[in-house]
């Protein structure tokens, strides 16, 4: 019998954006305090007993959300409305701003974590991440997890 032993971290920001081809409100640019709990495997346990230290995964993916989505305007990349407005003047309307193929949505924001970012922030450390839960309201979320292929 095999036992698969998972740790997980809950990381919080605050964000905003806007979602392209809404019918609804959501079309328009509106903020959130997102709550994400990002799940971790390692081949083994270290000699201390664990997947990873708690710290390293909010240092390293806690990280890079801190420099790249917290606090900031996370637009899709073919939004040519957010594209005029954002690079209108010289002054840049907004200081920090990510763009990311396709809408950025609970869905393709907990993709995004878990194909792109852990991966590179991770690399090296025998962890990776094998499920994000993207927590976009308190009542409202979307999972992205690895399947076994």
């Amino acid at each position: 019998m095999s036992t698969k032993v998972t740790c997980t971290r809950k990381l919080q920001f605050a964000y905003a954006h806007r979602l392209v081809g809404h019918k609804g409100a959501c079309a328009n640019i509106h903020g959130h305090n997102a709550v994400v709990f990002v799940h971790a495997v390692a081949e083994k346990l270290n000699d201390l007993g664990m997947v990873v230290d708690f710290a390293v995964l909010k240092e390293k993916v806690g990280g890079w959300i801190d420099s790249n989505w917290d606090h900031g305007f996370i637009c899709c990349s073919t939004d040519s409305k957010m594209t005029r407005l954002v690079h209108s003047t010289e002054k840049p309307l907004l200081a920090k701003v990510f763009s990311m193929e396709g809408n950025p949505t609970a869905e393709n924001m907990a993709k995004y974590l878990l194909e792109h970012v852990g991966p590179k922030v991770l690399e090296g450390t025998g962890v990776k991440l094998v499920k994000v839960d993207f927590w976009e309201t308190e009542n409202c979320f979307a999972t992205a997890e690895l399947c076994d292929d």
